[in-house]
């Protein structure tokens, strides 16, 4: 984690029993709260900032690294510059697994040994949904590994544990624990979290809270914050610079993550789309 996120660490340090069961409670300033955080990291390959979107990026479970679409998508050549029919890793040049064989789940596996936050994660996101015979629907167990994700500084991890209390699917539904999780994530910089709180704001008609939750969740790339600002300055609460600083601010987004080979992708296939 970069130095700018050393103030965020020692919050979580002091966070160890929240994390974990949620019985502590720590007073998170507005200063902290509201701080725009540092972007996604970039790409290795591109070394262009990985977009916010799901399908913006590739996790490969052979590395450990998170490939942005475009060089996901992008072929593999050898060291005399021949294209390698063979599907591989852009980055390792492992060869690539099937989808979901046993191979994959081996990887997987073997990073979340490695104490892989995003592999941690992934896994129980596997047990949320319960999706293959391998992973039967198993919310506590999801949970467990959340938690353990979380404690490796997994953004988004902390905002599904969030979730978890938003609506009651793993433990029983707790709104002020919900924002206190949700808050972690979004200090952390998952713009989901940063969205709810935002929409949590805005219901309770701070709408001016909400607008600040939203223009960093817009600068961090989610196009819904986008658009609820501007659904806001149509029912006239907020302003016309208001949207046209959240305009604004996706631009600058974009403008960091657009290139060539993700349109090429995004183009190419729809899971490959970036923004």
């Amino acid at each position: 984690m970069s130095s700018s996120n050393t103030k965020l660490d020692s919050l979580c340090d002091n966070l160890e029993g929240c994390k974990l069961d949620g019985t502590a409670e720590t007073k998170i300033s507005d200063e902290e709260l509201f701080k725009q955080p540092p972007p996604k990291e970039d790409c290795p390959i591109c070394f262009l900032r990985i977009p916010t979107l799901e399908t913006g990026s590739k996790y490969k479970t052979c590395c450990g690294k998170t490939i942005c679409s475009g060089c996901s998508y992008a072929p593999v050549y050898d060291n005399q510059g021949n294209e390698v029919k063979e599907k591989k890793c852009p980055f390792c040049r492992t060869p690539l697994p099937k989808a979901n064989d046993e191979e994959q789940i081996k990887r997987l596996k073997k990073r979340v040994e490695m104490n892989d936050p995003i592999a941690i994660h992934n896994l129980g996101l596997k047990y949320y949904h319960g999706d293959t015979n391998d992973f039967p629907q198993d919310y506590d167990k999801a949970l467990e590994l959340h938690h353990q994700a979380a404690e490796l500084r997994h953004a988004n991890s902390y905002c599904c544990i969030g979730y978890a209390y938003d609506i009651g699917t793993e433990v029983e539904v707790d709104k002020k624990k919900a924002r206190h999780y949700y808050e972690l994530a979004a200090m952390m910089g998952d713009v989901i979290a940063r969205h709810n709180l935002g929409y949590r704001e805005e219901n309770a008609g701070n709408i001016d809270r909400a607008l600040r939750h939203y223009m960093i969740a817009v600068r961090g790339g989610f196009a819904q914050s986008l658009e609820t600002i501007k659904v806001l300055y149509l029912d006239g609460l907020a302003t016309k610079d208001d949207y046209t600083k959240a305009l604004r601010l996706y631009q600058e987004y974009l403008g960091e993550i657009k290139s060539p080979q993700r349109d090429k992708a995004a183009a190419a296939h729809e899971r490959y789309r970036y923004y």
